[in-house]
């Protein structure tokens, strides 16, 4: 059952919300649950509860379904800074989102090590 798409996230229990985040970023990505289970190193059929919005993920596996769809814990959570908060920031990461793996991989590369 469609949840209607003019409903605030932040009014959505936090599962939905982190499931329905996901499931855009993913398909953004052209990746399978399946795929995208593998990545983050869950079963598949724990990935699609997550995703269907019927359990939460730990935080330990917020943050790798994070690393792996490229992008930040408050966007899973419905907090998506406005686009006038850090506009640099925001655009860099609103292309990168849209590069390929081996793009990414190579933009990597040449950024030096900042940890």
């Amino acid at each position: 059952m469609a949840r209607p798409s003019s409903q605030p996230a932040l009014s959505q229990p936090l599962a939905i919300t982190i499931g329905d985040a996901a499931r855009a970023a993913r398909t953004r990505l052209g990746l399978t649950q399946a795929e995208m289970a593998q990545r983050v190193g869950l079963a598949s059929g724990v990935y699609s509860r997550m995703e269907r919005g019927r359990m939460l993920p730990s935080v330990s596996t917020l943050q790798r379904l994070c690393d792996a769809l490229g992008v930040t814990p408050d966007e899973l959570m419905g907090h998506t800074p406005p686009a006038n908060d850090f506009p640099a920031r925001h655009q860099l990461l609103l292309r990168v989102r849209n590069l390929e793996e081996s793009q990414v991989q190579a933009l990597l590369l040449l950024l030096p090590k900042s940890r």
